[in-house]
């Protein structure tokens, strides 16, 4: 019997070995270049400004009831510092062949594509467009944070390297997301027969405040509520003259600030008991490490 084709299996084998850390690396590589690139994007973007017009002055321009505050917007230096950290963790020579982090690395890739792709249909207001590359980095984001949740409980860097800030940017991109809906379906031509701008407004922070409570009391994630508190109180003081919308807004922010505190005395009294313990089956020797 022919040794050769053992060899070759063999040898095929050892080769694809070979080359699972350059592709690691690359990866790695990939996520550092994508993420500083979508930083530089949405930079010039208000710097230039593209199509002579700033992000937020779009934004502005639409008389839509879910978009906060300008203020509220300056989370983004928050997420991005919170992504910088997560791009030095994930890049460090120790966490090249890192399971869970392999797992992570593609579909941020693909969200900061999406990111990037965003900020030009949303300066030349192809708002179609926009909400297809919103729910794409919406749909990274829910998969990286899925990911984490079945991983075993972090330690405290990582947990502040790549758990925080993907928590913090899933809670931002989902009310963007519900903003962008909003806005294309005005430009559009739709104001929301039979009802009014206002009362749609208030069932979609009814809707918000779901969702937040949902990740605050059945997954314990603080940092994903106190994302949604922290733009329902710019909705409030935005639209603070328009009562449905504020003091909707502002019952949002004040019982999800309290569900957030829930949450952390819950991860404070038992820490086994945190996001990524509650709602995944697996055991321990299961989860991804």
């Amino acid at each position: 019997m022919s040794l050769h084709p053992t060899y070759t299996t063999r040898s095929s084998i050892a080769a694809a070995n070979s080359l699972t850390p350059k592709r690691d690396m690359w990866a790695q590589i990939l996520v550092v270049v994508s993420l500083i690139s979508t930083v530089v994007i949405n930079a010039l973007a208000n710097i230039v400004p593209f199509n002579g017009q700033t992000t937020g002055a779009i934004s502005d321009s639409f008389p839509v009831y879910f978009v906060p505050a300008g203020y509220v917007f300056s989370i983004w230096s928050v997420i991005y510092v919170g992504l910088l950290a997560y791009a030095i963790y994930q890049a460090r020579p120790s966490q090249r062949t890192n399971s869970l982090l392999r797992t992570l690395r593609w579909p941020f890739i693909l969200g900061c594509i999406a990111n990037s792709a965003w900020i030009f249909a949303w300066h030349y207001e192809i708002f179609p467009l926009t909400l297809i590359l919103m729910l794409i980095l919406l749909g990274t984001l829910i998969i990286q944070y899925t990911r984490l949740q079945i991983a075993d409980r972090p330690d405290a860097v990582r947990l502040w390297s790549v758990h925080i800030p993907l928590r913090i940017y899933l809670g931002w991109i989902t009310v963007a997301t519900i903003a962008n809906i909003t806005i294309l379906l005005y430009d559009l031509g739709w104001r929301g027969a039979p009802l009014n701008g206002p009362t749609w407004s208030a069932i979609l922070i009814v809707i918000a405040t779901f969702i937040g409570l949902f990740f605050a009391l059945r997954l314990h994630d603080a940092a994903y509520t106190l994302v949604l508190v922290w733009a329902f109180v710019g909705i409030y003081i935005k639209f603070s003259n328009e009562p449905l919308v504020g003091y909707s807004a502002l019952a949002a922010a004040i019982t999800l600030a309290l569900a957030a505190i829930v949450a952390l005395r819950t991860n404070m009294v038992s820490p086994r008991h945190d996001a990524n313990d509650l709602h995944h089956p697996l055991t321990s020797n299961q989860k991804i490490q």
